[in-house]
């Protein structure tokens, strides 16, 4: 049920609601080095704000940032000139989707037309009233629908009204919004005691205190928006103001995301950690308003950046699918990537991640906003000045040990191999028990999550993931909640990148896993070698090798293949060979998922097995064979394009890899990794 409200919370909107939209080889360890990719930032910096006093306070403050807007404005940039228009066709009565007042009080901010305060001003009074109408009657309003999801943008929305059509609300409404906003604000932070209309009407304060939950951002803003609006004619407006910046800011989500989310992202996934962009627009008003600068406490603001480019694949289409994607299960570029870029673009103009970042807007799918209620993004954060950087500045491999996502491409070109494996933590509701899998894309997907074909897209299941699942008296042995996948080993050179995640921990003791382990090696730019160690405690367990597919796959013995679309996707099974691959379509096995097929290849001889796999994209493999030395499991590859490469594995980790050119001269040879090495942001 909170998966649902999750999702209705983040990516629906109620026509109740006036349209206020929630639509919305090889290399050492550690946390520490994981943060290095990201420029510095300061994590110490005093509070050192100040309260506008004079009018608009909220996010208008700025006198520069004003007139810049101004300028955009008379301008008529293509920017300003969609915003405008949908402005002006909702005064003069056309619908228009997703429609927020306050869009027309910043209409008439910039230009003095006294008819968009009118209009911000009316409709706000009307959803106030009803508001009140709903407690007169003993009924919940709306604004605590959902657990108080849509607070920020309704709250929000009232405040930035209040304080920049000020003059045009009698001293009524003025009394009359404050009490409704400040009962609801109220109502979040005390959830035991929320009341409405002197009735108790308590709720379950879900995430209240969670600043990795995309609910806590709608709090927020509220919070924030009403502190600033009503300072000096609201009694709890200081209070309001010390909640978001002492108490959340400064207690609870600065130091959670420098010990949480080192490297950028949410722990939601790239569905629902996209509502971070809400967060990214209240650094940046806060800071407009007030003169201090918050996203410079804690580096996963720019972090995120890099972690957010480094998800969307070669095509620039799509992003890796992790986490649950409730408004479009196929993971999808939308504006509300493109506003989540822009927004931190925004606040680290001068950044050479900024430049990188213009670029794969521009070359992306959404070169600017598709939908009319995200015009007024392209318009706030219009950057003409700022230079556009090539996207081969950046690293071809990213790890974010915060989210446990390690991206990985051949290049950055649209043809490039794309590759998404996952050993992280697992606690957030809206994450997948899918540590230790992986996805790979060229042109299109070739393994990818099956939650992409799900109806709901909050699928969450190991069996639509690609990994090994442990199956005792016939039920796969779930991962569990708030444990921590382990990435043993991490390293990227030019001619391979490996990991090594200790996936045990995340089932956190449960009987039938007793050891679970993969190595995942990349030979770029398009060949891949997976080892799993799987052991069980329990007799009877089965140890099955999944994969999850867009077509059905051909099947030879060890081996298969599916092309889908242009490329192909060929894997061999070199151990243990002569097992029965099994191929699910996952539309006759489950209602909810209307495509993709599944490969099971079950394993139940002792406890123990040891899978090694080659998977290539696009026949870069001529022939595999094991080449076991000393202990060692090892695989031999003749590669299409003339080298050759040797790959052993040692039973505990590690083991070395060499590769050789097509005249046999040697490209790099050395031991796989056993400390986790974190790639720079930038090739040099």
């Amino acid at each position: 049920m909170r998966q649902l409200a999750n999702a209705k919370g983040l990516f629906l909107v109620s026509a109740a609601l006036l349209g206020l939209l929630a639509l919305a080889v090889l290399l050492p360890r550690g946390p520490a080095r994981a943060q290095a990719q990201a420029p510095s930032v300061s994590r110490a910096a005093p509070p050192s704000y100040k309260l506008p006093t004079e009018r608009p306070r909220i996010y208008l403050a700025d006198t520069a940032h004003r007139a810049r807007l101004q300028k955009v404005m008379d301008s008529a940039s293509p920017a300003a000139a969609r915003f405008r228009s949908q402005v002006e066709g909702r005064v003069l009565g056309r619908q228009v989707y997703g429609f927020q007042p306050w869009y027309a009080a910043l209409v008439f901010q910039l230009g003095g037309d006294k008819r968009f305060a009118e209009f911000a001003v009316d409709e706000t009074d009307k959803f106030v009233a009803a508001e009140e109408e709903r407690i007169r009657q003993g009924q919940r309003p709306h604004v605590a629908g959902d657990s108080y999801l849509e607070i920020g943008p309704i709250i929000g929305n009232l405040a930035i009204v209040y304080d920049w059509c000020h003059d045009r609300l009698t001293p009524q409404m003025r009394a009359r919004w404050v009490a409704y906003a400040n009962q609801a604000v109220w109502n979040v932070w005390n959830h035991t005691q929320a009341q409405w209309g002197g009735a108790r009407h308590p709720w379950t304060g879900w995430s209240v205190n969670n600043p990795s939950n995309n609910y806590y951002y709608s709090f927020l803003r509220a919070t924030m928006l009403l502190g600033l609006a009503t300072h000096g004619e609201n009694p709890q407006a200081q209070a309001w103001i010390e909640q978001f910046r002492n108490a959340k800011m400064e207690g609870e989500l600065f130091p959670t995301f420098n010990r949480d989310l080192a490297g950028g992202g949410s722990r939601e996934g790239t569905g629902y950690g996209t509502a971070m962009k809400g967060l990214w627009q209240l650094y940046d008003w806060w800071q407009r308003s007030t003169g201090e600068a918050l996203a410079g406490r804690t580096p996963h603001s720019l972090s995120s950046m890099a972690h957010l480019m480094h998800s969307v694949v070669p095509t620039l289409d799509r992003l890796a699918p992790t986490g649950d994607h409730a408004r479009d299960a196929s993971a999808q570029l939308f504006d509300y990537h493109r506003e989540y870029l822009l927004t931190l673009m925004s606040l680290f103009p001068q950044e050479r991640l900024s430049g990188t970042a213009r670029s794969l807007l521009e070359a992306s799918t959404v070169p600017q906003m598709k939908h009319s209620f995200m015009y007024f993004a392209d318009f706030l954060y219009e950057l003409p000045d700022l230079p556009a950087r090539p996207l081969t500045d950046l690293a071809t491999t990213y790890w974010g040990p915060g989210t446990g996502q390690l991206m990985i491409r051949s290049a950055w070109q649209r043809d490039a191999t794309f590759a998404n494996f996952i050993c992280g933590p697992l606690t957030e509701s809206h994450a997948h028990r899918d540590q230790g899998s992986f996805v790979i894309h060229k042109g299109n997907w070739l393994a990818l999550d099956s939650n992409l074909y799900s109806r709901s897209g909050i699928d969450q299941d190991e069996e639509l993931h690609n990994l090994v699942r442990i199956e005792s008296a016939g039920a796969t042995v779930k991962q569990a909640f708030g444990t921590q996948c382990q990435m043993a080993a991490l390293a990227d050179s030019p001619h391979a990148t490996y990991a090594s995640a200790r996936i045990t921990p995340s089932f956190k003791g449960r009987p039938g896993v007793a050891r679970l382990e993969r190595e995942f090696l990349f030979i770029k730019p398009a060949t891949f070698v997976v080892l799993d160690r799987a052991v069980a405690n329990l007799p009877g367990t089965r140890r099955i090798w999944t994969l999850n597919l867009p077509e059905r796959p051909t099947v030879d013995g060890d081996k298969l293949s599916v092309t889908n679309g242009n490329h192909r996707l060929d894997v061999q099974r070199l151990a243990p060979t002569g097992l029965a691959t099994e191929v699910v379509a996952w539309a006759e096995q489950r209602r909810n998922i209307n495509g993709g097929f599944r490969v099971d290849v079950p394993h139940a001889d002792g406890l123990a097995s040891t899978f090694v796999h080659v998977l290539s994209v696009d026949g870069a493999v001529a022939s595999a064979q094991r080449a076991d030395v000393g202990g060692q499991l090892g695989v031999a590859l003749k590669l299409a394009d003339g080298r050759s490469a040797t790959v052993r594995f040692a039973p505990q980790g590690g083991g070395m890899l060499e590769l050789r050119a097509a005249d046999g001269a040697l490209q790099t040879s050395g031991p796989l990794a056993t400390t986790v090495t974190a790639p720079p942001l930038f090739v040099n």
